[in-house]
């Protein structure tokens, strides 16, 4: 059986979520992306990511409006269009 790993690198975490790396560790310092710090590594954990993008609610297409740019309800940051 393979069991995913509890923790993910902000790397990753970044490519999970289609941000830059750079965008992800501003989020992780600003503490919009929970973390713990295991000496010099910063992981992110995974279930904790995962519930973050569960409980996000971006708009569907019927939703949107002509403003192309909005808030992430669930990580505070301004979005565009592809969300």
């Amino acid at each position: 059986m393979d069991n995913p790993r509890l923790t993910l690198t902000v790397n990753e975490a970044a490519k999970m979520l289609g941000i830059s790396r750079g965008l992800a560790y501003q989020m992780v310092k600003m503490g919009k992306i929970p973390s713990v710090r295991f000496g010099k590594r910063v992981l992110v954990p995974r279930s904790v990511l995962e519930k973050l993008l569960a409980e996000s609610n971006p708009l569907n297409p019927t939703q949107r409006t002509n403003n192309p740019k909005r808030e992430h309800p669930t990580l505070g940051i301004t979005v565009g269009p592809e969300m």
